[in-house]
C-alpha cells in the first residue's frame, strides 16, 4: 500500500514538474522581445520648436522613432538643435529631413555637413540619419518637378542614368550621416542602386500593400539593406489620412512582413498634431503595446516566392497602362507583368512574395531563399 501511494506521489510530482515547466516556457516565449522595430512619426506641418515638442510629449510613450520632415525647421541651426535636443532627450531616436548644401546659409557658420558630423557624437546611435531627396523615382515615373532623367531613349540608358546620378547626389552625403533614407512609391529596386540605406515603401490611398511591400522588400533584401514603411495620405483632400483601425492592420503588416521601420506622415495642420487625431494615437498604443507583450501575434509574412522581371524594367505597376520610366508608354510585357502581380501572386501569396529585377549578379545569391521563383515570361499557375 505504501510503494502503491509513493509510486502515485511519484507521477503526480513529475506531472506538476512537467506542466510546470510547459507554462514557464509557454510564458517565456510570449515574452520574448520583439526584433529590432522602430515605429514613430513624421512632423512635417511647420517650422516651430513648440509644436515637435507638443508632439513628442504626445508619442513618446509609446514609439521609438521620430523624423523631422520639415526642411523649414532646419533652416535655423537653432530651432533644429532645440528640436533635435528635445527628441534626444526623450528618448526617442530620429531622422532629418535635410535639402540641399546650397539651401542654407552658411554665413553664419552653420554647415549641414559639420552639424551631421556633430549629431553623431552629440547624440550617438539616437540620430539614425538624413531623408534626402523625397520620391525619387516617383518623381521620375509621374514627371514630377524633381525628375531626374528625361532625355534618354531606352530603357537600359534610362535605368543607368537614373543610378549613376541619383548615386552622385546620394553619395556627397554618405561619409558626413549613419545612413541615408527616402520614402518611394515607385522604381524601389532604382532608389537602393542608388545606394539608400533604407527606402521607406509608401502605404498611400487604396494601393495594393501586398505589391509595394513585394517591390520594397525585394530590392532591400537583393542588395541587402534593411526596408521600411510610411503611412501616407489615404484621400487628396478632407481627413487625408486612413482610420485607426487601418493604421493598426498597416503596422501590423509591415512588422509582420519584415520591416525594420514603419511610421506616420503628418501633414497638413489641420488640427493640433497635423492629419494625426486621438484614434491615430490609440493604435500607435495599442500597436506598440501588443509588439512589447505578445510580439508572435502578429504572425509571419516571410516572402515564399520570387518573381522576376526584366533587368531595367522601369514600369509603375499600377495600372497595365502605367508608362515606364515616365519616358516611356507602357509595352508589350506591361499588361502581362501586371496582371501575374495582381491577379496571381497577390491572391494566392499575399504579402508572401517579393518581386526582382533580372540582374543575376545582384539576385542569384538570395535566390535560395524562396521556395519557388518565377519569371516575367513564364506562365504562371
Amino acid at each position: 500500500m505504501n510503494r502503491r501511494l509513493a509510486f502515485l506521489t511519484a507521477i503526480l510530482l513529475i506531472a506538476v514538474i512537467v506542466l510546470s515547466l510547459f507554462l514557464a516556457l509557454n510564458w517565456f516565449s510570449s515574452q520574448t522581445s520583439p526584433r529590432q522595430f522602430y515605429l514613430g512619426v513624421e512632423y512635417a506641418y511647420g517650422n516651430q520648436t513648440s509644436e515637435v515638442k507638443a508632439l513628442v510629449d504626445k508619442v513618446k510613450d509609446y514609439t521609438n522613432l521620430f523624423v523631422i520632415g520639415s526642411v523649414e525647421l532646419t533652416f535655423n541651426r537653432t530651432a533644429l538643435d532645440e528640436a533635435c535636443d528635445y527628441i534626444y532627450n526623450s528618448g526617442l531616436n530620429f531622422i532629418v529631413l535635410f535639402t540641399g548644401f546650397n539651401m542654407y546659409n552658411y554665413s553664419n557658420g552653420y554647415n549641414i555637413a559639420n552639424w551631421m558630423l556633430d549629431a553623431q557624437q552629440k547624440y550617438g546611435n539616437q540620430f539614425l540619419g538624413i531623408y534626402k531627396i523625397d520620391e525619387p523615382g516617383g518623381n521620375q515615373l509621374d514627371n514630377g518637378p524633381s525628375q531626374i532623367i528625361n532625355d534618354t531613349s531606352t530603357y537600359s540608358q534610362t535605368a543607368q542614368n537614373y543610378v549613376g546620378n541619383l548615386s552622385a547626389m546620394i553619395n556627397l552625403y554618405h561619409p558626413y550621416t549613419p545612413s541615408i533614407f527616402t520614402a518611394d512609391y515607385a522604381l524601389n529596386w532604382f532608389d537602393y542602386k542608388g545606394n539608400y540605406t533604407a527606402v521607406f515603401a509608401e502605404f498611400v490611398g487604396n494601393e495594393s500593400r501586398q505589391r509595394i511591400i513585394a517591390l520594397d522588400r525585394g530590392a532591400a533584401n537583393a542588395f541587402h539593406r534593411d526596408w521600411g514603411v510610411i503611412v501616407n495620405w489615404k484621400y487628396n483632400q478632407g481627413v487625408y489620412l486612413e482610420n485607426g483601425t487601418e493604421l493598426y492592420n498597416d503596422l501590423s503588416l509591415a512588422y509582420n512582413s519584415g520591416a525594420k521601420y514603419a511610421f506616420v506622415f503628418s501633414y497638413p495642420k489641420i488640427g493640433e498634431y497635423g492629419i494625426l487625431t486621438q484614434e491615430h494615437f490609440d493604435a500607435l498604443k495599442k500597436f506598440w503595446d501588443t509588439l512589447h507583450s505578445n510580439p508572435s501575434s502578429f504572425g509571419s509574412n516571410k516572402p515564399q516566392v520570387a518573381y522576376i522581371v526584366p533587368a531595367d524594367y522601369g514600369f509603375g505597376f499600377r495600372n497595365p497602362d502605367d508608362h515606364i520610366w515616365g519616358r516611356f508608354p507602357s509595352d508589350t510585357l506591361s499588361t502581362k507583368i501586371y496582371d501575374d502581380v495582381n491577379n496571381t501572386l497577390i491572391p494566392t501569396y499575399g504579402a508572401r512574395f517579393d518581386i526582382l529585377y533580372n540582374e543575376p549578379q545582384v539576385i542569384e545569391p538570395i535566390l535560395k531563399d524562396y521556395s519557388k521563383v518565377s519569371y516575367w515570361n513564364q506562365t504562371l499557375p
